[in-house]
């Protein structure tokens, strides 16, 4: 019996940098088995096993390759009974304008609008649906990375952005529904501003707004993330839990 057989198995997309880096290494050290999905090839300096071997190089907003990578995934998912535990659908895109400026609901191009929602939202719903077979085998977890620009109108974030993800929280709701008599349980996390390498300047402004006083780390998202994924949030569907030290209240 093949090692992978026993280990609970995760795909994560989005999963070079941040919050996807720092849920793999999360993940990697409760033992599970972790497939990566990002637009970049597999990065020498991650840290955790198998990386290399279970890392797809998949560019979400081309459909078509969402539709190879979802074979790709099944086919490497027979080594576990055809069983994928979580499904977190991490990855985003974000556009700015030239000068680092957030994109408006007047000035963004169409075309944007259109990248924007699919990488952010129509790829976890295709994603989902193309590996309903194995998330339903092994009664999985899927989590959905929100923002709270997705319920509130952001400093720093695009308007394409910002509703793709109040979408994505919609979308939880309504995959809670559909996927739970199908023993799989669907949310979403909604972190705020959150230590990574892409904060914008005149971050430290918000800070000072936030009941906390700080920033989050990608850490402590990847813990809420591995939660839901866990046996301890069994009765836990439909959900959006914040992740910003109070700056939703």
């Amino acid at each position: 019996m093949a090692e992978t057989d026993s280990r609970k198995t995760l795909v994560l997309t989005g999963a070079s940098r941040g919050i996807g880096h720092a849920t793999v290494k999360r993940f990697s050290r409760e033992g599970w088995r972790v497939i990566t999905c990002s637009r970049q090839d597999f990065s020498d300096d991650c840290p955790w096993p198998s990386g290399p071997e279970d890392h797809i190089k998949i560019d979400l907003s081309d459909p078509e390759d969402v539709g190879s990578a979802v074979a790709e995934i099944r086919h490497r998912l027979e080594d576990n009974n055809g069983e994928l535990h979580a499904l977190v659908n991490n990855a985003a895109i974000s556009p700015k304008l030239k000068d680092g400026a957030r994109m408006n609901s007047i000035e963004t191009p169409m075309h944007v609008w259109r990248d924007v929602f699919q990488v952010n939202f129509f790829a976890p719903i295709m994603l989902a649906r193309g590996l309903f077979r194995e998330l339903s085998a092994a009664k999985g977890s899927i989590v959905n990375v929100s923002s709270i620009a997705g319920t509130r109108v952001h400093p720093f974030a695009g308007t394409a952005y910002a509703t793709s993800k109040a979408a994505l929280g919609s979308l939880t709701r309504e995959m809670a529904a559909d996927f739970g008599p199908h023993g799989i349980r669907v949310n979403a996390i909604a972190p705020g501003e959150i230590d990574t390498s892409i904060l914008s300047p005149g971050t430290d402004k918000i800070v000072e707004g936030i009941p906390m006083r700080r920033l989050g780390t990608t850490a402590e998202v990847a813990d809420i993330i591995f939660f839901l994924c866990s046996g301890q949030a069994s009765y836990v569907t439909g959900s959006e839990i914040h992740i910003n030290g109070g700056q939703h209240v």
